[in-house]
């Protein structure tokens, strides 16, 4: 038997991504998305409306930066999406968190975060079924606290995911299975 539900804005587990850019005066900006994904390896696809100020300052600046939200910064994350920096110049100062300049873009990256990737401006999309910002990730950025012998351990990365169904945030933490070779075991 299954139970019919509403249909909803998205797939569970939905990252909780923060797009961060930089305003004109040179102030941080940041934004919580969490419709967003990896359309190939090095492109971005944020479904993310035109009134937006990000999406303002990513046209201006022509790139941007996507941050893993962890369960540390629950807080700040969620309010950097309840929040717009349309009204709020200096929200990102509110947070108490802090940024330094990105490797390779003309944007920040959020210090406490610990994943974060460098994307260049290609396009913005608007269409019947969706719109938003396409980047093309150039680099990509991890904290030593969250490396193991040189290699990101995603269970230190302590990643939260949003639930679309009953607005929740919850961790992803723990590593069930290895990719491509499990399923394997079925194959004959």
């Amino acid at each position: 038997m299954r139970t019919k539900l509403n249909i909803t804005e998205g797939i569970f587990p939905m990252p909780v991504l923060m797009v961060t850019t930089y305003n004109e005066d040179g102030s941080v900006n940041v934004m919580n998305a969490a419709w967003g994904t990896m359309q190939e390896r090095n492109t971005v696809a944020l479904n993310l409306t035109e009134t937006h100020k990000t999406v303002k300052n990513i046209k201006v600046r022509g790139a941007f930066t996507v941050s893993i939200a962890d369960a540390d910064h629950l807080v700040e994350a969620d309010y950097f999406g309840v929040e717009s920096g349309n009204r709020v110049s200096d929200k990102f100062a509110r947070s108490g968190l802090t940024a330094g300049k990105a490797e390779t873009v003309d944007a920040p990256v959020i210090n406490e975060f610990p994943l974060c990737l460098e994307c260049e401006f290609v396009e913005y999309q608007s269409g019947k079924y969706g719109c938003g910002v396409i980047g093309r990730v150039v680099n990509v950025t991890a904290d030593e606290r969250v490396m193991v012998n040189g290699k990101i351990d995603m269970s230190l990365v302590d990643a939260i995911a949003f639930d679309p169904y009953t607005q929740g945030y919850y961790k992803v933490t723990e590593r069930v299975g290895e990719a491509f070779k499990d399923g394997l075991q079925l194959k004959k």
